[in-house]
């Protein structure tokens, strides 16, 4: 367990992405899916109103609502467990205007089951809405009890740095966290984000830390035909430096006993400023490598060995 600077929320070392739920795991799938990883100590879910209205028959809201079923149906699991989600990226609320974020948060909260948001990130940067008015109205969430901390996704360093310093200003709630796009393939995080998370003492959540499935290792260069819906975007990996990378996930896995996938996510949590990664699982069989990450430690060799690829 890690304590998120400046709030009192101890998460697990792996937050469980919520994105496939309603999507690529139907509803039972999805239970089981979080039975298991609530059986295995984890207590932190990521989710958004958005998720996952791209999908066939969807509008959003899918997630969240099963995640609420799910809550319901567990007395006392919503004690232990910290919810996050996000607003700003729906149809018809894709934006993070003062109306915008009251009505997601509302929304969200009925879909959840939930009197609060434990963490409720702004899901995307909002360029044509002032970041004083973004936090007012996150700091009226959080005045009616409706929200306990907030934090941003998808922020560039200089937008959370502005973002910061604008709370700091107008006397307005500051956000604890950021949520950006990293993992062994996307680093560019370490040239941007990185630097203001350590100087503000900002959590680091990232997605896709599985870099869309490629770091799992089925994705191979002429390997069979995954199917997937994320098989596409796993593709774009498979050059020379993707094989390298597999190559030495695949050494260093076998030298733990494990899959490639929990060295990949044991190597992001051992980053500077990341307290859990995020990875999402359809199944159990795919918890499994996941929930291995949060105990998994890697040497210092082992871990100069991946970064350097």
């Amino acid at each position: 367990m890690a304590l998120i600077p400046r709030t009192d929320l101890d998460v697990f070392g792996l937050c469980l992405g919520g994105n496939v739920f309603g999507w690529t795991a139907n509803r039972d799938e999805s239970f089981a899916v979080l039975d298991a990883y609530a059986a295995a100590g984890g207590n932190f879910v990521d989710t958004a109103d958005v998720y996952m209205a791209g999908a066939p028959g969807n509008s959003g809201g899918e997630s969240e609502t099963i995640i609420g079923e799910w809550l319901a149906g567990r007395p006392g699991k919503r004690e232990d467990f910290i919810i996050a989600t996000k607003v700003g990226k729906i149809p018809g609320l894709d934006n993070l205007r003062a109306e915008t974020i009251r009505k997601g948060a509302d929304d969200s909260l009925k879909r959840l089951g939930v009197e609060a948001i434990d963490l409720y990130y702004a899901h995307f940067d909002d360029l044509e809405t002032p970041l004083a008015e973004t936090l007012g109205a996150f700091g009226e969430l959080i005045e009616a009890g409706k929200v306990r901390h907030i934090a941003a996704s998808n922020y560039s360093g200089a937008r959370l740095t502005e973002a910061l310093e604008t709370a700091e200003r107008e006397g307005l709630p500051r956000y604890v966290a950021l949520q950006p796009h990293y993992n062994l393939m996307e680093r560019d995080y370490e040239s941007d984000q990185k630097a203001v998370c350590e100087r503000e003492d900002i959590a680091c959540f990232p997605f896709y830390a599985l870099a869309k499935g490629f770091l799992t290792g089925k994705y191979r260069p002429g390997g069979e035909k995954i199917d997937s819906v994320r098989a596409e975007g796993a593709s774009q990996y498979l050059d020379e430096r993707g094989e390298k990378m597999l190559s030495a996930l695949d050494a260093i896995a076998a030298a733990h006993g494990v899959q490639p996938a929990a060295v990949a996510v044991a190597w992001l949590r051992e980053q500077p400023t990341v307290l859990a990664p995020i990875a999402s699982a359809r199944n159990e069989k795919q918890l499994e490598p996941l929930i291995a990450s949060a105990s998994l430690e890697l040497t210092s060799d082992e871990l100069d060995q991946l970064t350097s690829i």
